[in-house]
Parts: structure tokens; sequence; C-alpha cells
């Protein structure tokens, strides 16, 4: 088993979940309060990882976690800890209860409002030492488990993102079985997820050869590899959800050196009321168009991107993006999702001023943003 002490230490392999109670020790955690969501409920995995923490058992349960976490959960799930005496969380699920849980470690032990942390408004500098976070990942794509953000649709509106290295889950159980049996839609929409956290931190400007390693490492490992595609067509491909979970995790270190315009679109997107959008498909939507508006501002890192993705020189990455999305059965345009043009406005609107546009390797005006909307729909 691979133990990885990069940002936090992550145990990586199949049959890691079993060091939970061993965990929860060591982070002097008594009163744990479990973070997830009614679907993994219902699949059993909330009632899995009650079995193996036996000596240490969960004093209080949040499962209401929805697709895009909002702060009214946070102020729910957080009541609930505090009237629990909890003292640590574990979270188990994607993005969205591992998001949810770092907002609750956050305001169990600091003082409210929860939009004085957003990095909208540089927030992380309030942030202190918050409640320790064990993460249990189910999916393959958000890498929220070694990240340093949490996102969140506050009571404004805004899909906020909260950055501290405090929010960093001190360990992280990295266990592939968790993912086996993912249905091949939510498979296709967490690993081009994974695929563009990898692709917009290699692309982002500032200067770090480690993490744009890991990033391109995690291209390739899913694209030209094929294990975005094999965990896609066989959930129960036991490599290909190894190989997948490494190349989630290989994004989320990545990132730290900044993402990007998909970022700000999907961001801007998924907080559009009523219709709970996925964060991964909306990324893997944008994808082609935001590469085909920066291309010629990073033609290095292009080139060596096409080597990733498994294509020859001569071809063009976006096109290839694109071609990805429908070989692993995505949603070709967000009309298809219920997005419409009398969205655009709101969509640029926040993608102009979302975190993740200040690192984009090109950044588009408010009418270019208008224009990569309209050819995604």
């Amino acid at each position: 088993m691979a133990v990885i002490s990069l940002v936090n230490t992550a145990q990586f392999d199949f049959g890691a979940i079993k060091q939970l109670d061993a965990s929860l020790e060591k982070l002097g955690v008594t009163r744990p309060m479990l973070v997830t969501d009614k679907g993994l409920v219902a699949a059993g995995a909330a009632d899995h990882v009650r079995a193996v923490n036996e000596k240490i058992p969960f004093v209080a349960t949040y499962d209401e976690t929805p697709s895009n976490p909002e702060e009214a959960n946070v102020t729910a799930a957080t009541a609930l800890y505090k009237a629990n005496g909890c003292d640590g969380l574990v979270a188990l699920g994607g993005g969205s209860p591992m998001d949810l849980a770092k907002a609750v470690a956050l305001m169990a032990t600091h003082e409210g409002p929860l939009e004085r942390f957003g990095a909208s408004v540089r927030g992380g500098k309030f942030i202190g030492k918050v409640a320790p976070i064990i993460a249990i990942p189910t999916t393959s794509g958000t890498g929220s488990e070694v990240s340093v953000g949490a996102v969140v649709i506050l009571k404004s509106g805004r899909k906020e993102t909260i950055i501290s290295p405090h929010l960093i889950p001190p360990i992280s159980l990295c266990d592939p079985e968790m993912t086996l049996g993912l249905p091949s839609l939510l498979t296709a929409a967490t690993g081009m997820d994974a695929v563009i956290h990898c692709i917009e931190a290699v692309l982002a400007p500032s200067v770090n050869p480690p993490l744009e390693a890991i990033g391109y490492d995690g291209v390739e490992r899913a694209v030209a590899d094929g294990w975005l595609a094999s965990a896609v067509s066989d959930g129960s491909d036991r490599d290909a959800r190894w190989h997948m979970m490494m190349a989630s995790l290989e994004g989320a270190l990545a990132f730290a050196k900044g993402l990007g315009a998909v970022h700000a679109l999907s961001h801007a997107s998924g907080r559009l009321p009523g219709l709970r959008l996925h964060h991964g498909t909306l990324n893997a939507l944008y994808l082609p168009a935001v590469l085909r508006f920066s291309e010629g501002a990073a033609p290095e890192k292009y080139a060596r991107l096409k080597r990733c993705f498994g294509i020859a020189p001569s071809a063009d990455l976006a096109d290839a993006a694109r071609d990805l999305n429908a070989r692993l059965g995505l949603p070709s345009n967000l009309s298809s999702l219920g997005v419409t043009s009398d969205m655009i406005g709101d969509i640029v609107h926040y993608a102009i001023s979302d975190l993740a546009h200040f690192t984009a390797v090109k950044k588009p005006t408010a009418d270019d943003y208008a224009a990569l909307i309209e050819a995604t729909l």
C-alpha cells in the first residue's frame, strides 16, 4: 500500500477503508460525525463505513448533502455537529459531501457568516485550525480529499470557493473498492473532472514543474493509457478504478497551481437555480470550447497534452476533447441539461469574478465568456 505524504497522508489502495478506526484514534477523534448523502446511504456505502469503525462509532450522521452543497446545508449540519458534541468528521462521498464536511469543520470552530471566508473576498486569511476531517472518496474526480478548497453555494447565490491549507483533510482513505460499480455516466463525468483538473493546472501560468508533472501524468493515465474509458465500460474493472482514483488525487494535487476558464464557467453554471447541474459534466462540456479559445497561449504545453491524449502532433486538442466526451457517453451540449440562452448573462457575471478565472492561461473577457457559452449550448 502506498502512503503518500504530500499535502496530507493518503492511505491509497484496496482495503484502505479498514484504516478508519486507527485514523480516528491518530487524530484524537472520539465523537465523529459522518457526512454523506442519501444515495450512498441507499447503496449501503454508509453502512459499510460504519462496520469498519466499531471502536469509535458515529454519534451523528448528516446525509442531506445535495449535488451542490448550499449554505443552508452547512448551517444544518453544523447545528447537528454541535448538538451531539462531535469532535471530528468523516466525509464519505464525492466532492459534495467532502466540501460540505470542510465547511462544517470551519463553521464549528469559527464565527460566521460563511461568506467572510470566501476566496472572492480573500477570506482565507481568517481561517485557522478547523475540526479534524477524514475523507473517504467514493468517486474519482473531485480530489477534494487532498485539496485546500471547498465549494459552497452561499445565500447570496454565489458559488463560492473557500480556500485554506487548514481545510485539507489530515488523513484521506483512498480505497478504489468504494468506486466499484459506480454508474457509467457518473464515472465518465467525475473522470473528466479529474482530467480537466490536470489540464487546467498544467496550463495555469504559474511556475511549478513538480505539480505540472503530476498533472501531465494524470491526463496520460486517464486518457492515453485508457483507464477512464475502461472504468466507464466496465465498472468492476479493479485496475481501472485504481488508476482513476490516482488520476483524481493527482488532479487535486496539481490544481494547487491554479485552474482556468473551464472551471470559472462550470462554477457559474452549477449555481443556476433549479437545475442542480453536475460539476464534472459541465467541465466536460465546456472543455472543447475553452481549449479552442486558449490555443496559442501555451503551445509547448498543448503539444505535450496531445501526447498525453495519445493523438498526433498535428491533431486538434479541442476536437480530441469533444470526441472523448462522445466516446464516454457524456451530453454534447448545455441545452440538453436545461441551460438556455437567457441564462448566459447570469453565467458570465459569475464566471468573470470566479477564482479560477484569474489563473486561466488566457483570460476571457465578458464577451468571450458569452461566446464560449453560446458555442457550448
